[in-house]
C-alpha cells in the first residue's frame, strides 16, 4: 500500500495543537495528534450537513449561510450545489492555513467554490460571525470540531453550551435552522438543543453514502 506523504502542518489557535495535511494518492487526510478530523474519502456526513438544512429552507429565495469549518469543502460545495444565485454563503475558518490548503495542495478537491461569487471567506472564529450576525442569518452550519465536546480547542465548547446556542439562536432569522455535526450521538446535546429553544430532530447519517460509520446530525428550527 502506497504510504502517506505530510504536505503540511500547521497550529490551531488558542490549544497550539497541531493539524496534519496528509496524501495517500488521492486521498487526503487531516489529522490532530491520533485522531483523524476529516479524509476525502468520506464526505457523505458533511455533504448531508448541507443538503438537509436547506431542504428546511426550500422556498426561500437567496438564503444567507453560515458555514463554520472550511475543511476539505464538501458542505460549502453541496451548499453551493442546491441555493440559487442570490444565495450568500459565508465560510468562517479559523486556522489560514487550511485556507491555503483549499488553494494549494486541495485546490482539486475544493473545485474552485472558493472563487463563486455568493462566497465570502470569514477568517476567524465562527462564534465572532455569529455574535455580530444580529438575526441575519437563515441558516449556520457547524462542522468545526469533532461534535459538541470541543476536540481541536477548547474555545469550541462554548458554541455548544447554553450561551453559545443563545447566540446562535439571535443570530437567526425566523424560521432559520441551525445544523450541528458531530462523529457521535449525544443525548445531552439533543437536550441542550431543546432547552435553548430550538425545534430540535436527530439525524444519524453515514460518513460514505450508504456505508461507513455513523455521524449525528442535529437540525434545530428557530420558532417564528
Amino acid at each position: 500500500m502506497q504510504p502517506w506523504e505530510l504536505l503540511d502542518e500547521a497550529k490551531v489557535p488558542e490549544s497550539g495543537e497541531t493539524l496534519r495535511l496528509k496524501r495517500r494518492g488521492q486521498e487526503y487526510s487531516i489529522m490532530l495528534g491520533a485522531n483523524e478530523l476529516m479524509n476525502s474519502r468520506l464526505s457523505g456526513s458533511e455533504e448531508a450537513l448541507a443538503t438537509l438544512t436547506l431542504e428546511k429552507l426550500a422556498g426561500r429565495r437567496g438564503p444567507r449561510v453560515l458555514i463554520g469549518g472550511l475543511g476539505m469543502g464538501f458542505t460549502l460545495r453541496a451548499a453551493l450545489a442546491v441555493v440559487d444565485e442570490a444565495a450568500r454563503i459565508t465560510v468562517a475558518e479559523l486556522v489560514p492555513s487550511v485556507i491555503a490548503w483549499a488553494r494549494g495542495p486541495m485546490a482539486d478537491l475544493h473545485a474552485g467554490t472558493l472563487d463563486d461569487p455568493r462566497v465570502d471567506i470569514f477568517q476567524g472564529d465562527v462564534g465572532a460571525a455569529i455574535r455580530t450576525a444580529a438575526a441575519g442569518y437563515d441558516a449556520i452550519l457547524l462542522d468545526v470540531d469533532n461534535g459538541p465536546d470541543g476536540l481541536s480547542r477548547p474555545g469550541n465548547d462554548t458554541l455548544y453550551g447554553a450561551k453559545g446556542l443563545g447566540e446562535a439562536r439571535r443570530a437567526l432569522t425566523p424560521g432559520g435552522v441551525l445544523a450541528v455535526w458531530s462523529a457521535h450521538p449525544s443525548p445531552k446535546f439533543t437536550q441542550r438543543m431543546k432547552q435553548a429553544g430550538f425545534l430540535t430532530e436527530e439525524k444519524p447519517v453515514r460518513a460514505r453514502g450508504k456505508s461507513g460509520a455513523k455521524h449525528m446530525i442535529w437540525l434545530g428550527a428557530k420558532a417564528g
